[in-house]
This record gives structure tokens, C-alpha cells and sequence, in this order.
């Protein structure tokens, strides 16, 4: 049995991809400018985290082919409880 279910289809969803993260000061946060670098606690080799909505479901590598980078997703994240 198919379900058929096209309103799912209009549900946004928000995807952030965790590379790494560091710790600064504000006063060095009020100063960065466009096309700052900010150094991660993270190698490329590294497994990145992928949150939907801010909530953690899955992790992967990231992957640059043809000048264009995506994520390859490794593991999905088990659901808590109270995500269902």
C-alpha cells in the first residue's frame, strides 16, 4: 500500500551542516568582515553533523567533486522518544 501524501511536500525544513565549531570573544566576532576565516576545531577529513530543524539526524563526510561540495551521509541518528 502507497500512501499518498503531497502536503508533506510543502513542509520547510531547515538543514545545517556542522563542520566544526570554535570559541572567540565578541569583540572579535563585532570585527570579522566579509570573507573572514575563522579556524574549526576540525580537520576535512572529519565527520561532519547534519541537524534538521536543530535537531541531530544524521552524520557524514563531506565530498567535493567537479568544484562542487556535498555531504555524504554515513549514519542516520537514532530518533529519541520524544521526537516521534
Amino acid at each position: 500500500m502507497r500512501l499518498n501524501v503531497p502536503t508533506l511536500d510543502k513542509i520547510p525544513v531547515d538543514l545545517i551542516v556542522v563542520l566544526g565549531t570554535t570559541s572567540m570573544p565578541i569583540h572579535q566576532v563585532m570585527r570579522l568582515s566579509r570573507g573572514a576565516i575563522i579556524e574549526l576545531d576540525a580537520t576535512e577529513q572529519d565527520e561532519v553533523r547534519v541537524l534538521a530543524n536543530n535537531m541531530p539526524v544524521a552524520s557524514g563526510i563531506v565530498v567535493v567533486k567537479h568544484n562542487r561540495i556535498s555531504v555524504e551521509v554515513k549514519q542516520m541518528l537514532p530518533r529519541s522518544p520524544d521526537r516521534r
